[in-house]
């Protein structure tokens, strides 16, 4: 019986062969790429079932990737995986193909979870729904930020001056780690 192949394409070489190593526990063949270069190489010559993107590849965003590997690979479930969440690239990785878009920290079964398309969290207790409230100063920030920078096409000359920023303040910004809800 042939394995479901599994495109992983992540530029942290330790989390890369952690994930690949449960998914083939799992069952599945994973072929594992760093970049959009060594991933657009691949095209054609194998076939895939799913593909994982890390959404920053040292710098780039793999956002560009998607329209490829959806023409190559029709059928291609894509999943979109991050620590770098936002509103704004979930709606555009879903908008060029993605199936789904996943925030990091996550496991093997979150993440396959996500990738199948089956929900893997529970719903939430009447009690911690009522406590939602909404998101912060800083994250609503971080959601412009990034919204604009989407419409910028990532360009972050064009982004900075959107916002009336100093172009080093934004790529300070940009560098960290999303602010929680």
């Amino acid at each position: 019986m042939d394995k479901t192949r599994l495109l992983l394409v992540e530029d942290d070489e330790v989390f890369a062969r952690v994930i690949s190593r449960a998914l083939q526990q799992r069952g599945y063949e994973i072929t594992h790429a760093q970049d959009q270069e060594q991933t657009l190489g691949l095209l054609g010559k194998a076939d895939f079932d799913y593909a994982i993107l890390d959404l920053n590849l040292g710098g780039e965003t793999s956002l560009q990737l998607i329209p490829s590997l959806k023409q190559h690979y029709p059928a291609l479930k894509i999943l979109v995986l991050t620590g770098y969440a936002s509103i704004a690239t979930a709606v555009e990785a879903i908008k060029l193909g993605a199936d789904n878009y996943l925030a990091k920290p996550a496991d093997t079964d979150e993440i396959l979870a996500s990738l199948l398309g089956q929900s893997s969290s529970q719903p939430l207790p009447d009690s911690a729904a009522a406590k939602m409230e909404p998101m912060s100063v800083r994250r609503l920030e971080w959601e412009h930020i990034q919204k604009v920078l989407m419409e910028n096409d990532g360009n972050i000359s064009a982004t900075a001056r959107q916002l009336k920023m100093h172009r080093r303040t934004l790529q300070r910004k940009l560098q960290k780690r999303p602010v929680a809800e």
